[in-house]
């Protein structure tokens, strides 16, 4: 029987990882059936997990229990995107028997804890917060039902309850960590409790370090510092104070700032974030050097063996087979959402992953006469799969969305999922040849699909940017969109130059390759798979938490 009073996790830690750590984040992707996640940082956090219960270290999760999840990706009778909420249950989460109460907008809001334990699903402990209880009124048990909610007040109540609520819950498990790891600032809140029970700033900034995953100024929370105070955010403390211990002007809160002047040690994502993190922020004092871990993936969960164990024999004829095998199942999937009968042995491009406007999902189409007569090469065939959820008000990049699916009406080589989640995107990257990535550089900050792409027998074909700088050699594990020269280049003027450069290599090294030389299609696919799990899988990025960003 699990002790919630005086818990430690349930396996002696590695003695190179004995430090105990708390990994505070607001979603987390550990396995399809527990749907608290939304995209790239849940699907970050949950690799982490998984890799720190590999390496047995002594690392808790803090999160927070969904009710609705993000949200089902349905469609309407048109087929359009239409996004839904569902109430989730799960038999699997234990009920610690731990509640307490936290202070939001003068109002006690009770809160209760949900435990995954280890082997469940082979991840390190996690816990999961929820208000959604009788003993609280309508609103407060709202706080937990919808992921990144769009209302403001509910917004800032769910970093409350992530940050005051996680470490007040660390409390109540006597648990006592010497690190408070923030995976983004939704959870810095929690300074403002550590405060109270450290006595210092300095104190606090002895145990806590910040991971950051936004590129650009323009993407860190800021919300209005009267309504957080309002809401309880600073849980006491005075604006006048608050400004103090952040160093703040103005009426804005930034929630990055503050984790980064609270931080002894802060972190990018991939090399290249890290370069554009120590640009953005030069400017502001009291802040620590900003290092980069380059996020990764975990082999285990996501990679399939039997390629590996293919390419390890150095059996070409079962690798190739294995790899057909794959497709031809995953594109039963696509079949049976669309209705277009898809041809494994047909150069498949896949591009899945969160529909953003930045990321470019439909570039490929804006060129729309090479496009069609791409689509339409019997000699040199191709199809294109999408997938991927836009954030539920991003009405942006659900028309693009939408408009991709009345395009696939009209051409049967065209196809576009709902419903990406975990287990469908495991599938896609099987059903890929080439795993499609077309972020405006610079920004994304990392991005990880393509990791879990290689490891299931897909090319990269990617601009410049992310992760991707450190692993691509163009043409031997990968292709690359050559750079725009984007410091000085119009945001129109970059897509067209990317544009022209992905068909460039598209049509003159891509579909040639992979129709005239399977043996050079095999090598690219193979040393792509082998320098993946060499340089991103999560156990290299969990060993380096622990030995740059934990460390004393």
């Amino acid at each position: 029987m699990t002790d919630f009073k005086n818990y430690n996790i349930p396996y002696e830690a590695s003695p190179e990882y004995s430090k105990k750590t708390a990994y505070f984040s607001m979603e987390f992707a550990i396995h399809q059936p527990l749907k608290i996640y939304s995209g790239g940082l849940g699907f970050l956090s949950g690799s982490h997990l998984r890799s720190a219960y590999e390496l047995k270290q002594n690392l808790i999760g803090i999160g927070i229990l969904w009710k609705y999840g993000y949200y089902d990706q349905n469609r309407n009778q048109d087929q359009t995107m239409k996004a839904e909420w569902y109430e989730k249950t799960y038999s699997f989460l234990q009920d610690t028997g731990i509640k307490y109460q936290i202070t939001i907008h003068s109002n006690p809001v009770w809160v209760k804890a949900y435990y995954l334990a280890p082997e469940t699903f082979e991840s390190a402990p996690l816990f999961l917060l929820s208000t959604d209880l009788p003993e609280n009124d309508y609103l407060s048990q709202t706080i937990t039902h919808r992921l990144y909610d769009s209302d403001t007040a509910a917004k800032i109540a769910q970093f409350i309850l992530l940050g005051i609520g996680g470490a007040k819950l660390l409390d109540e498990l006597n648990f006592n960590p010497e690190v408070y790891h923030l995976n983004e600032a939704h959870g810095v809140s929690s300074v403002f409790h550590l405060m109270r029970k450290f006595g210092s700033k300095e104190e606090v900034k002895k145990r806590l370090v910040f991971t950051t995953h936004t590129p650009e100024e323009a993407g860190n929370e800021k919300h209005d510092i009267y309504l957080c105070e309002q809401m309880g955010y600073f849980n006491g403390y005075t604006i006048e104070e608050v400004r103090e211990l952040t160093g703040m002007e103005g009426d804005l809160f930034n929630h990055s700032l503050a984790a980064f002047r609270f931080a002894r040690k802060a972190n990018g994502v991939s090399k290249l974030h890290g370069e554009v993190s120590r640009q953005m922020w030069k400017s502001y004092d009291n802040i620590p050097e900003i290092t980069s871990i380059t996020n990764s993936q975990n082999y285990t969960y996501w990679a399939d063996k039997q390629l590996y164990h293919f390419m390890n024999e150095e059996d070409a004829g079962n690798f190739d087979e294995r790899k057909r095998l794959l497709k031809k199942s995953a594109l039963e999937l696509v079949a049976d959402q669309t209705g277009q009968l898809f041809d494994p042995d047909i150069l498949t491009i896949v591009w899945a992953r969160r529909f953003a406007g930045y990321k470019r999902p439909d570039l490929i189409t804006r060129d729309f006469q090479r496009f069609e007569a791409m689509i339409k090469n019997s000699e040199k065939p191709i199809q294109i799969i999408w997938a991927g959820k836009p954030y539920p008000t991003d009405y942006g990049a659900i028309s693009t969305f939408n408009q991709l699916i009345h395009l696939s009406k009209k051409y049967p080589k065209i196809a576009v999922c709902i419903g990406y989640e975990l287990a469908q995107s495991k599938l896609l990257k099987q059903a890929a040849d080439v795993w499609l990535n077309t972020p405006r550089v610079p920004r994304e900050a990392s991005g990880t699909s393509g990791m879990t792409a290689a490891m299931n027998g897909a090319i990269n074909f990617s601009t410049y940017d992310g992760w991707i700088c450190e692993f691509a050699e163009h043409g031997k594990n990968s292709f690359i969109v050559p750079v725009a020269d984007y410091h000085n280049t119009g945001v129109s003027d970059q897509d067209a130059f990317d544009l022209e450069n992905l068909y460039q290599v598209l049509e003159n090294e891509i579909i040639p390759t992979f129709y005239e030389d399977k043996n050079a299609w095999r090598t690219t696919i193979q040393q792509g798979m082998k320098d993946v799990v060499e340089n991103f899988e999560s156990n290299r990025m969990a060993r380096e938490y622990y030995e740059i960003m934990y460390k004393a």
